[in-house]
């Protein structure tokens, strides 16, 4: 058997060029655990190679190219469907799709490449500190420049009974466990038996402890649980738009939602992300026919909204009579995708088209809010990208009843993107003990449990409904009362942990 820290030195000590090959190639294997594919055993093993090729540089500057380049290959294959939204136009964008993905999964990387620099300059060969310093790369990505937090490597374990551990850590908290238990394998695969024995035996009870101490009975819909119907048109992204097709998905939702349930009429009706490709202000005689279709069910509807020149990615709820009782404006927005960066602040100077203020693009709502489900309880809305940021839920104004979430999924085509990001809404879940109301025009519309588990769902790229029972929230986690700080100061520690040892190992003996 090849112990791991042979395999390590002697990929270390080979060109150049095969060293960072390797990395690479170990960095798009670790990608394997993301979903749908699931193989997040395979993602230990892969980190625990890569830590093992961590240990052998020599410098933090080495450390930091590797950490890049093992980045960059996870990257590439985790947001492989970045390719996608580019294709839905070939003739126009497609040629743009290698350099989009490329682009961004070097950028990506390189939040690895200063956690495994800063690693390497604080604590030479400590696993701790790379721990330590990689939550912290995580939270970092998952923030700066607004933040895109897809694929961290906790992600993996979304579909284990580690999930259980998302409500006291987050996914920050899952990060820690993937990063060491791979730490944990290399200890035991480098002949460190007692150190890596131990590290795998904890990461084996929590997932044990995970199982055991989900509430599974206590999230399932009660006897009284209020029934939701959730609305998938499934409208293909190069088709939804064409004007000869508007009617059409409009009809065929509004027959869905006029279908007769097995237990009656449901509590409430949810259509997704743009619904209707329309304005709010052209839409009157649109929404009074989706009333008539809902008879006498409040209905969640996703739809654009014009406000002087400024454009508005919305979520209506329309009460029994078709009236519009609340509006929601997404206020996390895709770079690039729905607002060009610094775009308002051009306009100061004469360059107008990219400016939201004048139509270039969609505006920002002003944030966090409720909405108000009558007797379904509260609800934090979130549009599409939304889902991908616990602060998103995290910030509201007061603890919700459940998390209602509208996305269009079919940018994401259907090979990974749409299963990645139906994972991270149950996270969002599992973090906060809520159940989430998830529709998606394309799939995979969903009805999630407060430990992360989905009861029902449609599946992806198929046209229809479901009506389903609103499972009750759970009390309050640790997490939603906390958020990431208790984590933020747990990665740190372990990077001064990691540094002090260090220190100590290498004062000289007297």
């Amino acid at each position: 058997m090849v112990r791991l820290d042979a395999l390590a030195r002697q990929i270390g000590e080979g060109r150049v060029w095969t060293r960072y090959a390797f990395a690479a190639g170990l960095g798009a294997v670790a990608a394997l655990g993301q979903a749908p594919w699931g193989l997040w055993p395979l993602t230990i093993v892969a980190l625990a190679v890569i830590f093992g090729l961590w240990r052998e540089t020599r410098g933090w500057l080495p450390a930091t190219l590797l950490g890049l380049v093992a980045g960059t290959g996870h990257f590439v294959i985790a947001l492989s469907w970045i390719f996608e939204p580019f294709l839905v136009d070939a003739a126009r964008h497609g040629w743009m799709a290698p350099f989009a993905v490329l682009g961004l999964s070097v950028f990506m990387a390189s939040y690895w490449a200063v956690a495994f620099g800063a690693a390497r300059a604080l604590a030479p060969r400590s696993g701790v500190a790379l721990v330590g310093a990689f939550v912290i790369g995580e939270a970092l990505r998952g923030w700066l420049f607004t933040g895109f937090a897809w694929a961290q490597v906790g992600h993996v374990l979304i579909d284990t009974p580690l999930l259980h551990w998302a409500s006291i850590g987050g996914g920050l908290g899952l990060c820690a466990l993937i990063m060491g238990a791979a730490v944990a394998l290399w200890h035991l695969g480098a002949g460190r038996r007692m150190s890596g024995a131990m590290g795998l035996a904890g990461i084996a009870l929590l997932y044990g402890a995970g199982a055991a101490l989900t509430p599974t009975e206590a999230a399932a819909p009660g006897p009284e649980a209020q029934t939701v119907r959730l609305v998938q048109p499934n409208a293909a992204q190069h088709e939804k738009w064409q004007p000869e097709n508007l009617q059409m998905f409009y009809d065929r939702q509004r027959q869905f939602t006029a279908a007769p349930g097995e237990d009656g009429r449901p509590d409430l009706v949810v259509w997704p992300e743009t619904a209707i490709p329309t304005f709010l202000h052209e839409s009157d005689d649109l929404l009074g026919g989706i009333a008539a279709s809902a008879q006498g069910a409040p209905v969640v509807l996703g739809l654009r909204r014009l406000d002087g020149q400024r454009y508005y990615n919305s979520l209506l709820r329309l009460d029994e009579t078709g009236t519009v009782t609340q509006v929601y404006d997404k206020h996390h927005l895709v770079p690039f995708g729905e607002f060009m960066p610094l775009g308002d602040l051009m306009a100061r100077f004469g360059i107008h088209g990219l400016a939201a203020e004048e139509g270039g693009g969609y505006s920002a709502g002003p944030g966090v809010e409720l909405v108000d489900m009558g007797r379904l309880g509260t609800a934090v809305p979130l549009i599409c990208y939304e889902g991908v940021f616990a602060r998103n839920i995290l910030s509201a104004p007061e603890r919700p009843d459940m998390i209602l979430m509208i996305t269009n999924d079919a940018w994401f085509g259907k090979v990974s993107g749409p299963y990645q990001h139906l994972a991270q809404g149950r996270l969002r879940s599992a973090e906060q003990g809520l159940p989430m109301v998830r529709v998606a025009n394309t799939g995979v519309s969903a009805m999630v449990d407060g430990t992360g588990r989905v009861l029902a769902h449609i599946p992806l790229g198929e046209a229809g409904w479901i009506d389903t029972a609103l499972p009750p929230p759970l009390p309050a986690t640790f997490y939603s009362r906390t958020g990431n700080a208790p984590m933020l100061v747990f990665a740190a520690l372990l990077m001064l942990a990691g540094g002090a040892v260090t220190r100590v190992r290498r004062a000289p003996r007297t």
